[in-house]
């Protein structure tokens, strides 16, 4: 059990304003993991007052000592990997062993990521007469989602202390847990190396208080948001109220392209495998399969082999490859998607809504593959973040192109081919904001974002400290 019964504001640990407290659920088996504080309109201010005195000092730091900061945290982390990805095992349902590559191993890598960033980046450069500079924005309110609890949470919390900036955090209510273990780490480096009181808070509570209080509270100057992209709109409407500026990371329905020349055994298991990690709750997720109609057969048979691998376990289990979903709700909806996939005609090859056998107790969702798709049904064009795989069969590569684009969202993508270039040019062609070619590695200084309803914005590496300064031309 981990009970958390303090806020970490102003550079101390206290009690929230009202002594309430939220459950933390355990994905495996629905029983209390723990609970943390619920923080109120209340403690956002203080934060955020905190947050602004901070920025003040933190803004003239030398850029080498923010890098030092980062670094510091990232070792932090590093250390305490095993006990951070069992707690977000617990929460979100990751398979361990992706827990402690991906949950925390990648957090680790960002902060380093950012460091080496600042090695590098450019602060001020000279247009004709004018030398334009780039300044910290201020008080950044980070508020994140339950699916990387702690990467979303790094990937802001690394941007905004390398450009100069303050942090007000709230964590996802489902799983905030590891915001708590970033802010020990936080504390224990602040103290350290004597870093301005204010300059991370974390405030704990619902999005409906907690989140909508940052978002338009007048001394935040950046929202930087991760979530479904209705939650998205209200965090717009709330920071409208005062022109405050909003960077968004929203959904997903990525098309994953497998043109005819392309290796098909190797794209469809690597396409199997992105679609279903994290039991599919990944915004980047390469949800649509498009494949050439006549090779559509064979495409499915692979996958169906590919997703019978991936055995569906406790995450804490060795042999686990698919854990749980999050909660209750995200499993009820999940299985409300793949009856409707059914009902719209989609052909279930693999999976289904019915509960997998002797796994009753947690919030499990058996992986589920539909063919013969068609591309306009609710199936594939809405975000469903469970394990659902839809594939989809193309005539031309013109048409494959249309269809990818063809979706409010835009976030990530693939694209298989043997011949490179020729996979590059259709890479350029799809509007979204991350294409990876032949099962590219990814890149934790590459700029991170997506088009459409898929947000505003990017987050990582240098593209990821721009989102939190201003831009400032002085004339000589």
């Amino acid at each position: 059990m981990t009970y958390r019964n303090s806020l970490y504001v102003g550079g101390t640990w206290r009690r929230a304003a009202e002594d309430a407290t939220s459950a933390v659920i355990n994905a495996a088996d629905g029983t209390v993991l723990g609970s943390v504080p619920r923080g109120t309109a209340e403690d956002v201010d203080d934060a955020v007052n905190s947050a602004r005195t901070a920025s003040a000092a933190w803004a003239s730091s030398d850029p080498a000592l923010r890098a030092q900061v980062l670094r510091e945290l990232s070792a932090g982390l590093a250390a305490r990997q095993e006990t951070i990805a069992r707690l977000i095992s617990l929460e979100v349902g990751t398979p361990l062993k992706i827990s402690q590559l991906v949950q925390v191993g990648l957090p680790s890598t960002v902060l380093n990521a950012f460091a080496d960033t600042l090695d590098s980046y450019v602060w001020e450069h000279e247009v004709g007469n004018s030398m334009v500079v780039r300044e910290p924005a201020g008080v950044v309110g980070a508020i994140t989602p339950w699916n990387y609890p702690l990467h979303q949470l790094v990937a802001k919390v690394g941007g905004a202390l390398a450009a100069g900036c303050a942090v007000v955090a709230k964590p996802a209510g489902v799983a905030p847990l590891s915001a708590f273990a970033l802010a020990d780490v936080f504390a224990e480096v602040s103290e350290r190396l004597g870093l301005p009181a204010g300059l991370f808070n974390l405030v704990s509570g619902p999005g409906g208080e907690v989140g909508e209080a940052i978002a338009g509270h007048p001394g935040v100057d950046v929202v930087s948001f991760t979530g479904s992209t209705e939650a998205g709109a209200k965090v717009m409407r709330a920071a409208a109220a005062h022109i405050t500026r909003v960077s968004l990371e929203l959904g997903g329905k990525s098309a994953n392209i497998i043109l005819a020349d392309a290796d098909l055994t190797r794209a469809v298991k690597a396409g199997v495998n992105n679609a279903f990690l994290n039991s599919g709750q990944t915004c980047s997720a390469w949800t649509r399969m498009l494949v050439p109609r006549e090779r559509q057969d064979e495409a499915v048979e692979l996958a169906r082999a590919a997703a019978e691998r991936l055995t569906l376990g406790h995450p804490l289990d060795a042999t686990t490859r698919l854990g749980p979903l999050a909660s209750a709700q995200q499993r009820q909806t999940v299985r409300e998607y793949i009856r409707l996939g059914e009902s719209e005609g989609a052909k279930l090859v693999f999976g289904g809504a019915e509960s997998p056998d002797g796994l009753g107790d947690g919030f499990y969702v058996r992986p589920t593959i539909f063919a013969d798709v068609d591309n306009s049904s609710r199936l594939a064009q809405e975000e469903i973040f469970g394990p659902v795989l839809v594939i989809i069969p193309f005539d031309s590569e013109d048409e494959a192109v249309d269809l990818a684009n063809a979706s409010p969202y835009g976030l990530a993508g693939g694209v298989w081919s043997a011949d490179e270039g020729r996979a590059l040019g259709v890479a350029r062609r799809i509007r979204t904001g991350q294409v990876d070619i032949n099962g590219a590695a990814f890149n934790p200084a590459a700029p991170f974002g997506g088009y459409k309803k898929s947000g505003i914005g990017r987050e990582l590496g240098a593209h990821g400290i721009d989102e939190f300064t201003e831009t400032k031309a002085i004339q000589r």
